[in-house]
């Protein structure tokens, strides 16, 4: 997995993301009381983010295999471990975004 930028630069851009899916929900007529919840955070979008690039490097569809993902998700957490507690929960299928990551 490739360094493609500081966790910094990177938390910025999923701060952005993050602020344009409230944006357009809202703008929707949705209630944020209702979706926020429903919403990931800024570090679970992080490590979505990189596990979209790796695969998409590394010309892979979404991985078949869970050992696959895991180990994926593994190399997210070694390379910035500021991500790891949000790579382990995601992992665990504890986290507020839920399971749904891995679809």
């Amino acid at each position: 997995m490739t360094r493609r930028a500081s966790l910094e630069v990177l938390r910025a851009e999923a701060q952005d993301e993050r602020e344009t899916m409230i944006y357009a929900r809202a703008r929707n007529g949705e209630d944020p009381w209702r979706f926020m919840q429903e919403l990931p955070t800024v570090d679970e979008l992080v490590v979505l983010l990189m596990r979209a690039e790796a695969l998409e490097r590394g010309g892979d569809e979404a991985p078949e295999s869970g050992a696959h993902d895991a180990q994926l998700m593994r190399r997210i957490a070694t390379e910035y471990p500021p991500l790891s507690t949000t790579v382990w929960t995601m992992l665990a299928g504890e986290s507020r975004f839920g399971d749904r990551w891995s679809a």
